[in-house]
């Protein structure tokens, strides 16, 4: 069971760590990030949408 939890666990592409949540600014966005810092998620439902943002 283990595998399959692990295969839907969003990671940064840079240093393979789990995203986590921001808490809500916004009712509608979903904001995932890196602890990192290295990688931000954020997907608007409204505009059916997934911004991906790469810093360095």
């Amino acid at each position: 069971m283990n595998i399959i939890k692990h295969l839907f666990i969003e990671r940064c592409p840079k240093c393979h760590k789990a995203l986590k949540n921001q808490p809500n600014t916004f009712p509608a966005q979903i904001i995932k990030f890196c602890p990192d810092g290295h990688y931000e998620k954020e997907y608007h439902p409204a505009l059916e949408s997934c911004i991906e943002t790469i810093k360095s």
